[in-house]
């Protein structure tokens, strides 16, 4: 049975991949803070504890994934907080900047060896903000442009090899990413996406001939909308 590695599984869009990996016949290992209550009864589901905004705990998994042989890594995981520059803390920037952009690449570090001898799939989660300036999230969105940069210099670099490399592009998701935040998708159902709408962009991904590679997966919502707590 072939691996998935992915990063933020307890919760949102890393979750619903989990599990819609499983259905596919994968077996998953999740990496998280907290354990996802709706996956650990799954016996193809192995759940490894992590804080990826830490940079100690985030070297200690790196040195335990040297042990796997994944054929799939999908770097999900992520935070985002939207203020003006100047009242952002020290810690929240090095914090975003450690899970979104530097977290993902010390993982691919890590398993790439391994993901190009299996000739499987690198999907990095990013977000329709690598795309796009948007006022209030200078942070974010570097993070994420660094992280869809890193997923194109790496397409290019392993392109004798087999392994697949795709950054997805979500807009506005429902998901527990809004919790702390001062606004939250749309109501309507055309003015938001589901997790469910990423995860069938990681099955199309991976159910594609293998000669033939979407690099780059951008998926909007119809209408725009957003809604103010």
């Amino acid at each position: 049975m072939k691996k998935a590695v992915v990063t933020g599984a307890s919760t949102g869009i890393g979750n619903e991949i989990s599990k819609r990996l499983l259905s596919l016949g994968y077996c998953v290992l999740g990496i998280s803070r907290n354990e996802a209550t709706d996956l650990k009864e799954d016996k193809n589901y192995t759940h490894m504890n992590c804080d990826l905004s830490l940079q100690k705990e985030t070297l200690e998994l790196c040195e335990k994934l040297k042990k796997e042989d994944p054929y799939i890594l999908i770097n999900c995981a992520g935070i985002g907080v939207f203020e003006p520059h100047e009242e952002l803390n020290q810690k929240t920037i090095i914090q975003m900047s450690f899970l979104n952009l530097t977290a993902p690449m010390l993982l691919t570090n890590t398993l790439l060896r391994a993901l190009k001898k299996n000739g499987g799939y690198l999907i990095n989660i990013n977000s329709i903000e690598a795309l796009r300036a948007s006022k209030f999230a200078g942070v974010y969105s570097a993070t994420k442009a660094g992280l869809k940069a890193f997923g194109d210099s790496l397409f290019e670099e392993c392109r004798k090899s087999q392994l697949s490399i795709t950054n997805i592009n979500p807009d506005m998701t429902q998901s527990s990413f809004y919790e702390k935040l001062r606004f939250e998708v749309s109501d309507k159902e055309n003015e938001k996406l589901y997790t469910s709408d990423i995860a069938d962009a990681v099955e199309h991904i991976l159910t594609m001939r293998k000669g033939a590679v979407v690099s780059e997966y951008t998926i909007r919502s119809l209408n725009f909308g957003i809604k103010k707590k």
